[in-house]
């Protein structure tokens, strides 16, 4: 049974990282949890305490941290943060900040609507063969906007009459004799 500890330790472990397993995590990773669950204050804890922890629990020649590492660095700073209680008080409040978390992901890049990309991509103002690709509400027509789609009716382009030669040979013949 994974506790919800667990699972958030798992979730930050990987975070970022593709061959990651979910068993250890790096610095990188255990300063990120720490900032994004709450555990940095900014007052009592900082970002180099949790920096500090991380290397004082990690084995020497490591440089990620296992499991139980992960919860000895908690309490160490947990004694730190929460000062007026005991010693299993305060791992319990830092367990529960960090509980069922998961990595937040912010400052996602996104698409810059600048005056000239929008002059660029605005399909009323296209002009010769492109204005075809484009219906009147600027989709894009598809196959059908690039492509010449060749008439295989048999009849020449531009003929008013097309379809009437079908009509005229099945009419029917009553009344004509053989």
């Amino acid at each position: 049974m994974i506790t919800a500890l667990e699972e958030s330790f798992r979730r930050f472990a990987v975070h970022g990282d593709t061959r990651a397993t979910g068993k250890e995590m790096h610095g990188k990773n255990w300063s990120k949890l720490c900032k994004d669950c709450g555990v940095i204050d900014g007052k009592n804890i900082t970002l180099t305490d949790v920096d500090i922890v991380f290397s004082k629990v990690k084995k020497k020649s490591c440089r990620t941290i296992t499991y139980d590492e992960f919860k000895a660095a908690l309490g160490e700073l947990a004694r730190k943060k929460y000062k007026d209680k005991s010693g299993e008080e305060a791992e319990a409040e830092v367990f529960k900040l960090i509980e069922g978390k998961s990595p937040v992901i912010s400052g996602v890049t996104r698409a810059v609507a600048s005056p000239t990309v929008s002059r660029l991509t605005d399909t009323t103002k296209f002009t010769g063969s492109h204005k075809e690709r484009f219906d009147e509400t600027g989709r894009g027509k598809g196959k059908a906007g690039r492509v010449d789609i060749v008439d295989t009716s048999g009849y020449v382009s531009g003929y008013k009459h097309q379809g009437s030669y079908e009509k005229k040979v099945t009419k029917p013949t009553a009344g004509r004799p053989m």
